[in-house]
């Protein structure tokens, strides 16, 4: 199994212990069932209640395809005390069932948390053939990548401008897509931006069974991680690769959202914000000219609700029809 882990947030409540040596007993874990559960990676938790009183030396998690995975599996350690340990277990399987099992070892021996199995989600194509991954956050299953596709479900080309930077500010109702200034890795790393007559279209940009999240349905994603005050520590990725260092703050992607800064294109022709902020159209309009989003910034942890011009460029989220 081609896995790897990344250690992403971690809450230890460390414990004073007055016990006797001669009284200490083998330390006591929980494997938690993984809650965000993705094609290619799962967010992961075990909770080490107590080290037994002798002294801690690690805790972690048994991963394999295979029942018991402490036999058949790979040891991934997480921690070195005791508390709440997170992380995002990657290189998985797409429909695959895993099983995890967490551990803990002290100076007495080590002990084992109950055992666990998840099943991997499935990737999702558009029409031009792009895979993307997907994540399952609460009941709904979402896109983990920006769509990038040029056409709708029909075949039907969506549209764009000669040149990019074309002025569309008097054009009605224009449905277009553009890569950010232009560029080949833009596109690649952070999907295409969308005029939300092109997203709003009844020919779907979106894949077979998927659509644009309403504004309703991205107020449940922030809900989900305590309000949009706290939502974009979450979904945002980790880290600088696409993010503008050194800001990013507070981001952790447990979520498996992976939230990327791909900016937007205004309808006069100007692109801004690459790689320092996000924007998302819903598929809900707040008035006749301007539909609801949601921006993401590397300075702040918030999910900003707020109402963009139609014809402005932004970046597609899709989520599975029920």
């Amino acid at each position: 199994m081609k896995i790897k882990i990344t250690l992403l947030l971690l809450l230890s409540a460390i414990a004073v212990w007055s016990c006797k040596k001669d009284k200490s007993t083998l330390p006591e874990v929980e494997t938690y069932t993984p809650e965000f559960v993705g094609s290619n990676a799962i967010t992961i938790m075990c909770h080490v209640t107590s080290n037994g009183g002798s002294d801690f030396l690690e805790c972690g998690i048994y991963v394999g395809d295979e029942a018991d995975p402490e036999s058949t599996g790979l040891k991934l350690m997480m921690g070195n005390d005791t508390g709440l340990w997170f992380g995002r277990l990657t290189g998985l399987s797409p429909e695959t069932e895993y099983f995890l099992k967490a551990y803990a070892l002290n100076g007495i021996g080590e002990n084992l948390g109950d055992e666990v199995s998840i099943t991997t989600t499935a990737r999702v194509n558009d029409y031009d053939a792009n895979i993307y991954e997907t994540v399952k956050i609460g009941e709904k299953l979402w896109m983990a990548a920006d769509l990038n596709t040029t056409h709708y479900l029909n075949g039907e080309a969506v549209e764009t401008t000669t040149p990019g930077t074309l002025d569309i500010s008097a054009e009605i109702e224009p449905a277009y897509h553009w890569v950010y200034e232009g560029g080949d890795v833009n596109k690649d790393e952070y999907g295409r931006l969308y005029t939300w007559y092109a997203v709003d279209d009844s020919r779907n940009v979106c894949p077979d069974g998927w659509h644009i999240p309403t504004d309703a349905e991205w107020t449940d994603l922030e809900t989900y991680f305590g309000g949009y005050l706290y939502a974009g520590s979450y979904l945002k990725e980790s880290g600088n690769i696409h993010w503008i260092s050194p800001y990013n703050v507070d981001a952790t992607n447990i979520s498996g959202f992976t939230a990327l800064p791909g900016g937007y294109r205004d309808a006069t022709g100007v692109f801004e914000l690459l790689r320092n902020e996000g924007y998302w159209w819903t598929a809900t309009s707040s008035t006749t000219d301007k539909s609801w989003s949601r921006k993401i910034r590397a300075s702040s942890s918030e999910v900003v609700r707020d109402g963009i011009n139609k014809n402005w460029g932004l970046s597609v989220r899709c989520v599975k029809d029920n």
